[in-house]
């Protein structure tokens, strides 16, 4: 499966920006789950899935100083594109997080 990061129509990709302003440690654990999902798809381990609405779903991930979100859309049955990232604050995903990754999931398909 292919991972992408969405970019902004300014050229921007917020997700590689949050993950380059993380420790060595945490940017490692990041990037081997992405690479597991590349190579395993959504059987990849080390992290779990789950639905939050709609077409936007999450990828839990641990990493050695806490954990991390990444929501994210399926393009394709081959393509994954992660809209936003953030660090795990509490159960829920906050509202302002997922106000993200929705405005971007439009600029996605429009």
């Amino acid at each position: 499966m292919k991972v992408s990061f969405y970019t902004s129509l300014s050229g921007r990709c917020y997700v590689e920006d949050f993950i380059d302003a993380l420790s060595r440690n945490d940017q490692a654990a990041i990037l081997a789950v992405l690479k597991d999902v590349e190579t395993y798809g959504l059987s990849a381990v080390g992290c779990q899935f789950r639905q939050i609405e709609g077409k936007i779903w999450e990828i839990k991930i641990k990493a050695p100083t806490g954990g991390y979100r990444i929501f994210y859309v399926l393009i394709s049955s081959s393509e994954m594109m992660c809209l936003h990232a953030y660090k795990k604050q509490g159960q829920k995903a906050p509202k302002r997080e997922l106000e993200v990754a929705r405005k971007r999931l439009k600029e996605v398909f429009s």
